[in-house]
């Protein structure tokens, strides 16, 4: 039996398919660690081609990480999509330390739901448990 795509599909199930093929996404090497309602977990593993100076990561790729952390969270509900327009509408991150010759990992949790916006907080850490980062993201789906 088939199904017309997208009608039955979970944004979950949207973004499964969607990180993976995004060229920004692959051009920083980010990967998709953990997926949950209303949370999600992305490495970006280090790479020369991230530092700023000697091997500190460059703070618009940490930037960069949380935006697409918080985007993946947005998207990790069950909801069906009535289409498939999502975009962020505020990004503040604060950095707390540099993060050096590691990989980082972000954890996105959803803070609240509206009916179009979802607020989100968004952790930053390094491969040994710094630190590095923490954003605060406005996402509007739809």
């Amino acid at each position: 039996m088939s199904t017309p795509s997208n009608i039955s599909q979970s944004r979950a199930d949207i973004i499964r398919q969607f990180f993976p093929t995004s060229p920004y996404v692959g051009h920083l090497g980010m990967q998709l660690t953990d997926m949950q309602p209303d949370m999600a977990v992305l490495t970006l593993p280090f790479d020369s081609s991230l530092v700023t100076i000697g091997n500190t990561i460059h703070g618009g790729a940490i930037a960069s990480l949380i935006d697409a952390a918080a985007m993946v969270a947005a998207w990790s509900d069950a909801a069906v999509p009535e289409n498939m327009r999502g975009t962020t509408v505020g990004l503040t991150v604060t950095y707390l330390a540099p993060a050096e010759g590691e990989n980082v990992r972000a954890t996105a949790r959803v803070l609240r739901r509206g009916r179009s916006l979802v607020y989100l907080d968004v952790e930053v850490q390094s491969a040994s448990g710094t630190n590095a980062a923490r954003g605060l993201v406005t996402y509007k789906l739809g």
